[in-house]
């Protein structure tokens, strides 16, 4: 079973959460994918866009954090958090 926890934070208090859940044989990346386009579906976001340093912090931790800077559009928090659970 494969979970994504996803996160909206603002003024350092989660304002807004949900987990995504998969369970099938596809690749990590294609769920991770699936589950922020879900997750961004769920909270009414554009998707972000994956930095260089947002990629190396989700590769080295299995977190990410997206702030306005990977965002088209302006967003009422400070910043969305992605984490993987459970693999």
């Amino acid at each position: 079973m494969f979970r994504l926890w996803g996160k909206e934070w603002k003024h350092s208090h989660m304002v807004k959460d949900m987990v995504y859940e998969e369970d099938s044989d596809d690749t990590r990346t294609h769920k991770i994918f699936r589950g922020l386009e879900t997750i961004c579906y769920e909270f009414d976001l554009g998707k972000p866009i994956w930095l260089d340093k947002t990629i190396r912090e989700f590769q080295r931790h299995g977190k990410a954090r997206f702030y306005q800077d990977s965002f088209m559009e302006e967003i009422p928090f400070d910043y969305l958090e992605i984490q993987v659970l459970e693999e």
